[in-house]
């Protein structure tokens, strides 16, 4: 496995997870270097268009960050169980445990971990990644863990969502995260075109492409529900059984789809409403405090009377008067 897949390339072990995802690490490291630089010129903005100036650009950035994010992110559903179970097949030995099951847009996330870590002199903290994206084989991912010798409990939770399964849950997890996928990079799009119209003063077409965006991402979560809410195969473990909901990327995309249908309507609202106040909003229109503060810094210009006075050579010591 590569950097990018979230392990450590050098480490042979099974269990050998990096401790972040990178792919998340670098959008945020992007999205927050662009706004430090932002904010290192914001002393240069006078007056209260520097605090619209700022929120733009939190907004702006926030929104954009979120609908790019929640691509790679792993728990757009989420379940936990502790449980006693096997810990290899055709072994009694039994182990305590916490297992976690985290579905994404391109795969299905199975984690186990010990409860404690060190038990039958092994330490217990797996982590698997099985893909089900474009390019990605599922069942083959799933054929190697076997060949790897992974524990049954993660075998177990990774079966249910194989092609061979009669839970028959992998169609219909594998489209629906196709289609959101799809309508989150055409939010991102529509995202882009919203902060160009912006920047262009164009503020009614700007305001219309936030509403596709904010439709865009609810089709999105939409589109998630369908999978999310069709019949499953209960997976038990002894007494106990692993139940999943929806996890923070869901809500977070659902925040930021909320998000810009509000300010889309609020911009196509104030455009015919109260032009005047959008206007200030976006810093297009000065204040008469702005106004006073470039004119007190202006020359002061010549007063006009109804003759103007012409001054002749310094050697003729004279004063010509010329009507205007």
């Amino acid at each position: 496995m590569t950097l990018w897949d979230g392990s450590y390339p050098f480490y042979p072990g099974a269990n050998a997870c990096f401790p972040f995802d990178t792919t998340r690490a670098v959008i945020v490291t992007v999205f927050l270097s662009l706004l430090v630089t932002f904010i290192i010129i914001l002393p240069g903005i006078r007056g209260r268009r520097r605090l619209f100036w700022f929120l733009r650009l939190v907004l702006g950035l926030f929104m954009g960050a979120v609908v790019l994010t929640v691509q790679f992110t792993r728990d757009w559903e989420t379940g936990w169980v502790q449980a006693n179970t096997s810990y290899k097949s055709f072994s009694p030995v039994q182990v305590k445990a916490d297992i976690g099951l985290h579905i994404g847009l391109a795969g299905v996330n199975v984690t186990l971990r010990g409860n404690p870590v060190h038990q039958i002199n092994e330490t217990i903290n797996y982590n698997e990644h099985f893909p089900w994206s474009f390019g990605a084989d599922y069942d083959r991912s799933y054929s190697e863990g076997l060949e790897k010798g992974l524990p049954s409990p993660i075998l177990y939770v990774a079966e249910k969502f194989s092609r061979q399964s009669p839970c028959a849950v992998h169609g219909q997890y594998r489209i629906a995260g196709h289609y959101a996928s799809l309508a989150l990079w055409l939010a991102f799009c529509t995202w882009l075109m919203s902060i160009l119209l912006f920047s262009m003063s164009i503020l009614l077409y700007g305001g219309h492409m936030l509403l596709l965006t904010a439709a865009l991402i609810l089709f999105s979560l939409l589109f998630f529900c369908t999978a999310r809410n069709t019949p499953r195969c209960p997976i038990q473990f002894g007494p106990v059984s692993l139940r999943t909901g929806y996890g923070e990327s869901f809500w977070l995309t659902l925040a930021t789809g909320l998000l810009c249908l509000l300010l889309g309507l609020g911009i196509i609202i104030l455009n015919s409403v109260q032009p005047e106040k959008l206007k200030l909003i976006f810093s297009l229109d000065k204040t008469s405090e702005e106004e006073v503060w470039d004119k007190s810094r202006l020359p002061a210009e010549p007063s006009c009377s109804a003759q103007d006075v012409l001054m002749a050579p310094l050697g003729e010591l004279c004063q010509v008067t010329a009507t205007q």
